[in-house]
């Protein structure tokens, strides 16, 4: 499971002319699930996603986590986040999970996420989505969860 977080603050995602999920201060999360993905990488992206301080506290950059700073987090899928550029000019998306079964993981990560007391808006799972977002800092972090060891 790969993430992209960043630091936000606001970001929206619309659907066509409707607005799925719109948060203040918080972080965007592109999300993307791969082939050999479980409950293990939800769990692990979550925590990470919870825990990670890079929000200001008491005049200290980077000291607080978004559920200390009172942040909300916005959730979008992007399995483009395995596209693989080795070799020719198109990606390759041979990594990424099929769309029902990263579904399930995607909806298992935003209940995780939710159940440790954030909130949590959404884009739409496989659709055409436009995110619009203003990065504070910028502050733009990788996980990956293949890395954890």
């Amino acid at each position: 499971m790969r993430a992209v977080v960043q630091r936000v603050t606001h970001a929206t995602v619309r659907v066509g002319d409707r607005v799925t999920g719109e948060i203040g201060a918080g972080m965007v999360v592109l999300i993307a699930v791969a082939k050999q993905d479980s409950a293990r990488d939800v769990a692990y992206i979550a925590a990470k996603i919870r825990d990670m301080r890079v929000f200001e506290g008491e005049g200290k950059p980077m000291d607080r986590s978004v559920v200390q700073s009172g942040g909300s987090v916005l959730v979008v899928s992007q399995f483009t986040l395995y596209g693989d550029m080795r070799k020719g000019r198109r990606p390759s998306f041979d990594e990424a999970a099929a769309p029902a079964e990263a579904r399930g993981l995607y909806e298992a990560l935003v209940r995780e996420l939710r159940a440790s007391g954030l909130t949590v808006e959404t884009g739409e799972f496989q659709a055409m989505m436009q995110v619009e977002l203003v990065n504070d800092g910028p502050v733009t972090i990788l996980i990956d969860s293949t890395k954890q060891f």
